[in-house]
């Protein structure tokens, strides 16, 4: 079992903010600061108080009790006290849950912030928007864990990379025409667009454009077609489905 010393280190390292973190109602937000300063042993933690409260727009309220925050408000105090011994790493479970979408935001842009000056932080969260905005590695849960990597190589690992071609108007014929172009993979067509799955997109659309415009398609713009990390998360719990009843 872990001693007092290891139980310090950790205090010291890391930082916490729980889903649905404790305040002192009747304290100013200043006040709450100092309490959970002393408790980290912080050396200069008025400083740190300060520092905090102005970085989450809290500076104008520190002084009024926290009885009378909005729930962002509170959250964002939390955020500020689970940061006051400038922890390394930082374990932050749902933070922007229930949050408006302006309070919401200002917590998303600190994490972001965060994240660049070097922490290492995890988050759960169930916004899988907002876990591919902020996350540099995703782990898919569903009672166990499903799988890790980035957002783009979870999407690349179920459906690959596919480009679509808008075209003014679709000849049945294209869709043969881009399956046979080197590299790709599959093609299909869309209404007036042509979906071709390509193993490097960067190196082999010019090829699949210079074979379209040949044969006298009228190509309007290209874009690459991106599966959301919400249809990634769903096409896994169905794969995971399909697989225990077999």
């Amino acid at each position: 079992m872990g001693g007092g010393r290891e139980d310090a280190q950790s205090r010291r390292t890391g930082g916490l903010l729980t889903e649905s973190p404790g305040v002192y109602e009747g304290l100013a937000g200043e006040k709450n600061g100092r309490i959970d300063g002393r408790v980290d042993e912080v050396l200069d933690g008025e400083g740190a108080v300060n520092k905090y409260l102005v970085m989450l727009d809290l500076w104008e309220r520190r002084f009024d009790p926290v009885g009378s925050f909005s729930k962002g408000m509170r959250q964002k105090l939390a955020v500020a006290r689970a940061l006051l011994h400038e922890p390394k790493v930082l374990f932050l479970d749902e933070p922007t849950t229930g949050l408006d979408p302006e309070a919401a935001k200002t917590v998303r842009d600190f994490i972001y912030e965060l994240k660049n000056e070097g922490r290492t932080i995890f988050m759960t969260t169930h916004n899988l928007d907002e876990a591919e905005r902020l996350c540099d590695r995703v782990g898919i849960f569903k009672q166990s864990l499903l799988a890790v990597d980035t957002p783009e190589a979870l999407r690349q690992r179920l459906y690959g990379r596919k480009v679509v071609f808008h075209l003014a108007a679709l000849n049945p014929d294209w869709v043969t025409l881009g399956a046979a172009q080197p590299g790709v993979t599959a093609a299909d067509d869309a209404e007036n667009k042509l979906v071709v799955s390509l193993e490097e997109p960067e190196r082999e659309i010019p090829a699949v454009v210079r074979a379209l415009v040949q044969a006298g398609a009228d190509i309007q713009f290209i874009g690459e077609l991106r599966h959301s990390l919400e249809q990634v998360y769903l096409e896994m719990l169905h794969s995971e489905a399909e697989g225990k009843e077999r």
